[in-house]
């Protein structure tokens, strides 16, 4: 199977997770499993880099939408690294461009995460 998922944490509040290959219905379960086990201990800013993934799919955008409604009644915020026309395609069709702010580097989404919650 083509995937693989990595996070870094970068202090107390902040973490990054690296998603790589398909992000799909196998594969989503694992990155949801990471992110509420973050969120449940006590990261507020997440950091998605999406720029090694070659395919995701509705699985994983629900994902993302559980993150974001975990992160928002604590004050969090959740931010998205992708330069793949495909992917970001996906997020500009469903409207959720609007709900994850989609940058084309890691060091600017986690700006954005620190902007967003102060």
């Amino acid at each position: 199977m083509n995937f693989h998922i990595q996070d870094e944490e970068i202090d107390a509040q902040t973490h990054v997770i690296e998603l790589g290959g398909e992000v799909d219905l196998y594969t989503a379960p694992e990155f949801k499993e990471r992110m509420v086990q973050l969120i449940d201990g006590g990261k507020k800013r997440i950091v998605v880099d999406l720029s090694e993934a070659t395919f995701i799919d509705s699985t994983t955008l629900g994902v993302l939408v559980g993150g974001v409604k975990r992160l928002r009644p604590a004050g969090g915020a959740l931010a998205l690294v992708c330069m793949d026309q495909n992917i970001t395609k996906i997020f500009e069709i469903t409207g959720l461009d609007r709900v994850f702010p989609i940058h084309p580097t890691r060091e600017e989404a986690l700006q954005s995460v620190e902007s967003a919650t102060g």
